[in-house]
């Protein structure tokens, strides 16, 4: 009788090689520094915007393009991951895109507005790359804690949101320098992470070919995600959830100010909500991993962000509190099981990198609309009840395609 030969057992002697060559350790720090810069980059201007535009005379739209444009270029630059990944390797891929994101950060303020926007397309492209590669190295690495690994990476992602949000302002009083210093100063927590990932570029050892199993392999050329239905419900659920999040981050603080609460008091409103999301990002995918379908998790999250938004259209001052702390759940939640998804779906490392690409290009592009179109219908409508009404209705939309989304199903 003949005996059929499969590739699972050769892909699975050669993840075990990779994971002795490289300590878990040092993948575990690298991977939880370039984390950090993944959003302290774009959280960081944040509080610089108004200060910004008055220096290079930004019209209100062009200065809203200043947090667009790296939203958008995430989307765009997300589907070229892979193919990057296949000829060069995770390794030199994620060294190359911090060392890039910290040359972004240089060029962004430089001074013209130019630079400026030429900065925030190479952090875009840079973002998108890490954001794809990422989830494929967590799934090699850390195969049986992917979810749980999930969790401590989004975390330490909003971690560095929060911190680059909330020291922008003394950092720029503390260089003197002005915007230019703080946030060029951010360009040093890049070469940092960069310093730390040199032992994974020098003890990588990438796969043959042949090596690699079939159904891996197809993912890899990209041929199986975007013909999946599961993937196009992941890719919603990505996309939708951070178009709210997006969105509100533009806004939030606006929206309680044009209600009549003080500036100051909507920004501490605002970095409570950014403090939130710590904990949803760490604990849902926890209860994800846990679970072996996530349809209910999906469906919570979506409702907490409708009963948020919710409470910003009826009660926007005496509520602002409420709406923080359950905003904070969602979106931080809703971040850590996008990404939970990407692993739990799939089945081998370079199909998570296939999905990641996938669903991260197509959420990216999605969520780029929120905050012009939040902005755009606040003009039109002289207010804010129409602009959050159709957050609603896109919440819900969210929990449609998270309750497919989270289906026991593996996108080959």
């Amino acid at each position: 009788m003949a005996v059929t030969r499969t590739p699972q057992p050769v892909a699975t002697q050669v993840v075990r090689t990779r994971t002795a060559i490289a300590h878990p350790a040092l993948m575990l720090v690298g991977i939880l520094l370039v984390a950090l810069n993944m959003r302290a980059c774009l959280a960081a201007i944040s509080p610089m915007v108004g200060e910004i535009q008055r220096t290079l005379g930004l019209s209100a739209t062009a200065s809203g393009l200043i947090t667009t444009v790296p939203v958008l270029f995430q989307g765009i630059g997300a589907p070229l991951t892979p193919r990057l990944t296949r000829r060069f390797g995770a390794e030199r891929v994620v060294l190359g895109a911090v060392l890039t994101l910290g040359a972004g950060v240089l060029l962004r303020v430089l001074p013209s507005a130019a630079a400026l926007y030429a900065g925030c397309v190479v952090i875009g492209v840079a973002i998108a790359v890490l954001n794809v590669s990422m989830p494929g190295l967590v799934k090699r690495e850390f195969p049986h804690r992917a979810a749980a690994m999930t969790g401590v990476y989004s975390t330490t992602m909003l971690v560095g949101a929060t911190l680059a949000a909330g020291v922008s302002v003394p950092l720029e009083h503390a260089l003197g320098g002005g915007w230019r210093a703080s946030l060029g100063a951010w360009s040093v927590l890049a070469v940092v992470a960069a310093a730390a990932w040199l032992p994974q570029l020098l003890n990588s050892r990438r796969p043959q070919a042949p090596a690699v199993p079939a159904p891996a392999a197809a993912a890899a050329k990209g041929a199986g995600p975007w013909r999946s239905a599961t993937a196009w419900q992941i890719s919603a659920f990505m996309g939708i959830s951070s178009l709210l999040v997006y969105s509100l981050v533009a806004w939030m603080p606006t929206v309680l100010a044009d209600h009549g609460m003080d500036r100051g008091e909507a920004g501490l409103v605002f970095a409570f909500s950014n403090l939130v999301q710590v904990a949803g990002a760490f604990l849902v995918p926890l209860i994800a991993g846990r679970m072996t379908r996530q349809r209910a998790l999906a469906v919570a999250m979506a409702g907490l962000n409708a009963a948020g938004i919710a409470v910003l259209l009826l009660a926007p001052v005496s509520g602002a509190w409420v709406a923080a702390a359950v905003l904070g759940v969602a979106q931080g939640g809703s971040l850590g099981l996008a990404l939970a998804f990407i692993v739990l779906r799939t089945d081998s490392a370079a199909g998570a990198a296939g999905l990641s690409g996938m669903s991260q290009a197509v959420g990216y592009l999605v969520a780029a609309a929120g905050p012009v179109g939040a902005g755009a219908l606040r003009q039109l409508t002289g207010g804010w009840t129409v602009p959050l009404a159709l957050l609603l209705v896109l919440a819900a939309a969210a929990g449609a395609a998270g309750w497919g989304a989270g289906r026991n199903t593996t996108v080959r």
